[in-house]
């Protein structure tokens, strides 16, 4: 018996855009990645969620022969799914398709956002929530302050594009909270904050309760897998990005709320 068929087509398809964390490799020695993954993310396996990642080599300088599939292996191993190379040199492409990595010109689907990118020089991020993110909808051009007046669970994600965002609750363990400007948590900040999500190094993020598994500016990390300073945990803090390129780091500081 023939199966039915509801539009009587076998496959289809369709044009969609996917969106993919990209890791920004800057050296295409496997051996030191292994390392400046492992001090990145303290040796903690699987610690994103599968989420499909491009890696981007622009710039960088490659050997005559690059080790594509133990490249793969390395970022499968911290539970990211490869599935192409963007700025490979032509000589490279035959060895990266073998490798089953599509390859895209220097300048397709660049990320615009800082939060979708991986550096190997960054502090080491914590473990990721193991369900599925539950993304909020952009907030609308009439305003550009997202508000969320509920608790944010782990295995949540809210994302304020183009705007600020304020949170009215805690944000738990593994939730996260991103905006392209500054955040605002009115509760126990325990998740994973990253603003400036598209660059702004201006940007801020405020707490009444200080309880970070990573904050993030404009791209740059910091993580607290051995405790927050004393001086800031579970406290009210304002958190800022200071200095510029290698020397760039976040400063955590005190608020005085009263």
């Amino acid at each position: 018996m023939q199966a039915n068929r509801s539009n009587g087509k076998t496959i289809e398809f369709k044009g969609g855009t996917l969106q993919a964390m990209t890791a920004m490799v800057r050296d295409a020695n496997v051996m030191k990645l292994a390392d400046a993954m492992h001090a990145m993310l303290g040796g903690m396996g699987e610690f994103f969620a599968g989420e499909p990642t491009v890696i981007d080599v622009s710039g960088t300088a490659l050997p005559e022969r690059m080790d594509w599939a133990g490249v793969a292996s390395l970022l499968r191993r911290y539970g990211l799914q490869p599935v192409a190379v963007r700025g490979a040199p032509e000589q490279h492409a035959d060895g990266a398709r073998k490798a089953g990595l599509a390859v895209l010109p220097p300048d397709s689907g660049k990320p615009s956002s800082a939060a979708s990118r991986v550096s190997t020089t960054e502090a080491p991020p914590p473990e990721a929530p193991a369900a599925a993110p539950q993304v909020e909808p952009p907030p609308t051009a009439a305003g550009r302050t997202m508000v969320i007046d509920r608790p944010l669970r782990s295995g949540q994600q809210i994302y304020a594009r183009g705007a600020d965002l304020v949170v009215i609750g805690g944000v738990s363990n593994g939730a996260e909270v991103i905006a392209d400007g500054n955040i605002h948590c009115y509760g126990p900040l325990r998740g994973r904050a990253i603003a400036g999500a598209q660059g702004d190094q201006q940007a801020r993020i405020f707490t009444t309760s200080l309880g970070a598994e990573l904050v993030s500016i404009a791209g740059v990390f910091r993580t607290f897998e051995r405790g927050l300073p004393e001086e800031v945990a579970g406290r009210a803090a304002l958190i800022t990005l200071t200095g510029d390129g290698d020397k760039a780091q976040l400063r955590l500081d005190p608020l005085q709320l009263s």
